[in-house]
């Protein structure tokens, strides 16, 4: 374990702090929308611009009649529960003084093609369960490592996105 400094892990504890301060000096703050924007490209290819970074391909596997150009949808999910979760190890392990070495989340899960294909049309198209393994290398204790993987799951805004039943509304424009 080491001291806490302005940066650890290359996050940047002040402004992480400044944004708690903010919220907690007014709570509207908390309130944020984000926003993804995303266009078809032919066949199963599609991309997402989300801000001003570089479009994100999507495309699905060959064997799903896809061209097999990128990470197809029910991956990019997946990417994006280890993505949130590698934030939350990277922001908590920081703000206890705790320095990670290395740190690789292995997430997968299983989903039935039944419904996607129309073959059950009354069936569940989405994962039945997600798993995530943590693998963190670090000179901190095993009980520490415990309180901040708790933390992080604990706070995941993917995780819980993932875990609680959210009213998604999809209308035709």
């Amino acid at each position: 374990m080491t001291t806490k400094t302005n940066t650890l892990n290359e996050v940047n504890l002040p402004a992480v702090g400044a944004l708690a301060a903010a919220i907690e000096g007014n709570p509207d703050k908390a309130n944020t929308v984000w926003k993804a924007s995303v266009t078809w490209t032919g066949g199963f290819r599609s991309e997402a611009r989300v801000r001003d970074f570089s479009p994100v391909p999507s495309d699905e596997p060959a064997g799903l009649g896809g061209g097999d150009t990128a990470a197809n949808p029910v991956e990019q999910l997946l990417a994006a529960l280890g993505n949130c979760l590698a934030v939350g190890y990277a922001a908590n392990a920081s703000a206890a003084g705790i320095e990670i070495k290395d740190l690789r989340i292995d997430v997968d899960g299983d989903l039935d093609l039944h419904t996607f294909l129309g073959l059950n049309p009354d069936g569940n198209a989405g994962y039945q369960s997600i798993r995530a393994a943590v693998h963190i290398d670090s000179d901190a204790d095993a009980g520490q490592l415990a309180d901040l993987h708790s933390k992080v799951t604990g706070t995941s805004p993917v995780g819980h996105s993932l875990a609680r039943p959210i009213p998604i509304e999809i209308e035709l424009a």
